[in-house]
């Protein structure tokens, strides 16, 4: 995504109304898919005439393009708060990075779905590979700034591969929530709620992840717990 892109979807708000399709579409397009969601159906399910979402976006491409605009808007807000966190240090800041993915992730199952099957179709819609490229480098990126930050301060070592980091960070999590039904079956949790289990992977998958980075960016004798 361009950088001028980037800044229209960060000065963009949505109505109630618009955020309202963009949802009924993200789970339309989470569980038929962008090419067998038609616009009809998601006007159908929004309650809502097609000539409102002409009206509003134009075409499923522009609405998908929105739904993309408004879950990166959503987060990165909340990250470049973070990075102006001048309190914590770059492992906490690191730390709260990790925690804010797997809730991402795990709390928005269709904008996960939406990815994975793009990712892995052999037919990809080159819009939704657009912008997936695009929040990537958003994420390489940012991770790119918290570790610079680490080695500035002494904190992290220099040897680090950013690329690494970012498909151990996203690829963990991701394999996590693909195979979860697995994961519960072979640690012995399906008398668990769904809620409770969901809140026991994300407690694993958060101290997993911790423990990990801390022991493979971190110079150990510079940093407290």
């Amino acid at each position: 995504m361009t950088k001028k892109a980037l800044l229209m979807s960060s000065q963009m708000e949505y109505n109630a109304k618009q955020i309202q399709i963009i949802e009924v579409a993200e789970r339309l397009f989470s569980q038929k898919g962008f090419a067998g969601t038609s616009v009809r159906d998601i006007a159908q399910e929004a309650d809502v005439n097609v000539s409102m979402i002409s009206y509003y976006f134009g075409s499923k491409e522009k609405l998908i393009e929105a739904l993309f605009q408004f879950r990166m808007t959503e987060s990165s807000n909340r990250l470049e708060t973070l990075m102006m966190a001048s309190e914590l240090s770059a492992l906490q800041k690191f730390n709260v990075f990790i925690d804010s993915v797997i809730d991402r992730l795990m709390g928005n199952q269709c904008f996960h779905n939406i990815m994975m099957r793009e990712q892995l179709s052999s037919e990809r819609t080159p819009v939704i590979s657009e912008y997936i490229r695009g929040l990537k480098m958003r994420n390489v990126e940012l991770i790119a700034r918290m570790i610079r930050e680490g080695q500035d301060a002494g904190d992290f070592r220099k040897d680090i591969n950013v690329s690494l980091v970012t498909t151990t960070l996203y690829g963990t999590v991701n394999y996590a929530i693909a195979t979860q039904d697995f994961y519960r079956i072979i640690n012995g949790l399906e008398q668990l709620s769904d809620e409770a289990f969901h809140q026991h992977l994300r407690t694993e998958l958060s101290q997993h992840l911790k423990n990990l980075f801390k022991s493979t960016i971190t110079n150990e004798h510079h940093v407290q717990n």
